[in-house]
């Protein structure tokens, strides 16, 4: 494979828990522009993914994302959340429950320490309310929205910034079937049509069937597979 490395993570944390000590210890590398961390629940998923994110620091390690190290415990490399460009989608989207979509979305420009006001005029917010298609709700409250509807607002928020890469945390796991089918098919096409890297967790295979080029397995927080994604649906 002579491609660009997107992908080059090699990090160690442990944590205290109540239930006892977890260890992790993640290494992999992958040009996959459709990447999925593929486990049960508590295989270190997520915390894998918040350390890429800059929101936890590894005890040792390095993370490098196309090319560009932003954290080396030994040259003393830590670059912060923000200046590592990623955009991080939870899994229950932290949308703010006081701010209408429109201000949800501008709320990721960071414009200053106010809340975006109600009626912000702004032509990125703009586009990506245009691209998702939530025209007939930018002037509504999380609690209003349907979930898709809540989905496509988080991303929303998440894209405006224009990062080098999404990051997705079970973007799915809250939503019916019907639902997940659809959203599974709009997040391909958007990916395609951004040329953007995504990295998403699940514990789901439908996920890993309809999205993923290349899939790391992770189990007890190690990688024990690193293969495309065809070859893991297909065992």
């Amino acid at each position: 494979m002579g491609g660009v490395v997107v992908w080059d993570i090699d990090v160690a944390k442990r944590f205290e828990q109540a239930k006892g000590r977890f260890d992790l210890m993640v290494r992999f590398q992958s040009q996959s522009q459709r990447l999925v961390l593929f486990g049960p629940s508590g295989a270190g998923k997520s915390q894998t993914l918040k350390i890429i994110a800059a929101l936890t620091r590894p005890d040792r390690g390095r993370v490098s994302l196309a090319g560009e190290v932003v954290f080396d415990d030994r040259t003393g490399i830590n670059l912060a959340a923000q200046d590592r460009r990623l955009a991080y989608v939870f899994q229950d989207y932290a949308l703010f429950p006081h701010l209408t979509v429109r201000q949800n979305i501008a709320f990721g420009l960071r414009l200053g320490w106010r809340n975006p006001p109600r009626d912000i005029a702004n032509e990125a917010v703009d586009r990506w309310i245009k691209a998702f298609g939530l025209e007939p709700v930018e002037r509504r409250y999380p609690e209003q929205l349907a979930g898709g509807q809540r989905q496509r607002t988080a991303l929303a928020r998440a894209l405006v910034t224009q990062p080098r890469a999404l990051l997705l945390d079970e973007p799915f796991a809250a939503l019916d079937r019907n639902l997940r089918q659809r959203l599974r098919s709009e997040l391909s096409d958007l990916q395609q049509r951004l040329g953007l890297p995504v990295l998403l967790i699940t514990h789901d295979e439908e996920d890993v069937r309809h999205f993923a080029e290349e899939v790391v397995h992770l189990e007890d927080g190690r990688v024990v597979d690193l293969s495309a994604a065809c070859e893991m649906v297909a065992t």
